[in-house]
């Protein structure tokens, strides 16, 4: 107990002397997880929406080729940016870029910093969510699409106004996952020397050796940071789900007409659900088929006899 109480009282020292640079680290950090999860989600829009065109052997050439050709490319890119680190992805377009272009396309101060940043985290975040909407397109029952192109809607109308709208439903976990998983992932961004949560905690060590209580500091940061944004989307995805209980409209006529019958009271002759309305309805139906049985058999019965008074009247002349 006595080793908490030095602990807590460590944490209080730390937090008192340097907690301007704490939040300045949680500033950079949210900055940096929100901006870069937003450029991913349109990063990855555009590839789920490229690598999800159809198109048929009776295209032409042409597109077949292209579209194919951008599949390959996303595929690469996907695969790519998933299947290595961040923190080696920082360090090659960083500093690689300047390698490979002798120092023409250099990230220069911190600003450099700030945008090699960006575009580290925006890049790789579009690639996880580069598979995160192709799977809610194809998630969406394929009947909804069969039905756009039966009323003559366009790929690119059917995408805005039936697929996308019911994809994004699906996908708005995975995209708050992302955004928590980039809270967390800046930490790797100090090896090209961007000042965020992790780094900050990495200084204020540098100066007081006291690591632990500054670990513990940064423990609560970032729990805090990732609870509160868990329960913001949560509260999107209630919002997105709408209500659980829903009243009748009663203003408009239609709704009025179609919304509002009732059935008969049980008992009455036309109550559909009365066992004396079903018997009698039997019975009519019995009573009108059993007529137009008889009328059948009378008309079958007529013919009958017309055919043979002919046959006998011209017997009767030929013996004559």
């Amino acid at each position: 107990m006595e080793k908490f109480v030095d602990l807590g009282y460590d944490m209080a020292r730390l937090w008192a002397k340097y907690w301007p640079d704490y939040l300045t680290g949680i500033r950079s950090t949210l900055i940096v997880a929100v901006v870069a999860t937003l450029a991913g989600c349109i990063i990855g829009l555009v590839c789920g929406i490229l690598n999800t065109i159809p198109y048929a052997k009776t295209d032409s050439l042409g597109k077949r080729f292209i579209l194919k050709l951008i599949r390959v490319i996303v595929r690469i890119y996907v695969e790519v940016f998933r299947g290595t680190p961040m923190i080696l992805q920082a360090v090659f377009i960083f500093y690689g870029l300047p390698y490979f272009t002798n120092g023409s396309v250099a990230f220069k101060g911190y600003s450099g910093i700030w945008i090699a940043t960006l575009i580290v985290v925006s890049i790789n975040t579009g690639a996880y969510m580069a598979e995160t909407v192709r799977g809610g397109i194809i998630s969406v029952d394929p009947g909804q699409t069969e039905g756009a192109k039966a009323i003559g809607m366009t790929h690119v109308q059917t995408m805005t106004n039936v697929i996308l709208p019911q994809a994004f439903r699906n996908i708005v976990p995975q995209i708050g996952n992302n955004f928590i998983i980039n809270i967390k992932d800046t930490s790797v961004m100090f090896v090209i020397g961007f000042i965020e949560f992790f780094a900050a905690h990495r200084n204020i060590v540098g100066v007081n050796l006291m690591y632990f209580p500054s670990a513990t500091i940064e423990m609560i940061g970032y729990l805090c940071m990732t609870l509160v944004a868990s329960f913001l989307l949560r509260l999107l995805e209630k919002k997105l789900d709408g209500n659980d209980s829903y009243e009748l409209v009663q203003v408009d006529a239609l709704t009025m007409s179609a919304g509002t019958y009732n059935y008969p009271g049980r008992g009455t002759p036309f109550d559909e659900r009365n066992p004396e309305a079903q018997k009698s309805m039997l019975r009519e139906e019995l009573r009108r088929q059993a007529e137009r049985d008889a009328a059948a058999w009378e008309g079958q019965m007529a013919e009958t006899r017309r055919s043979h008074g002919g046959t006998g009247t011209k017997q009767d002349g030929g013996d004559q």
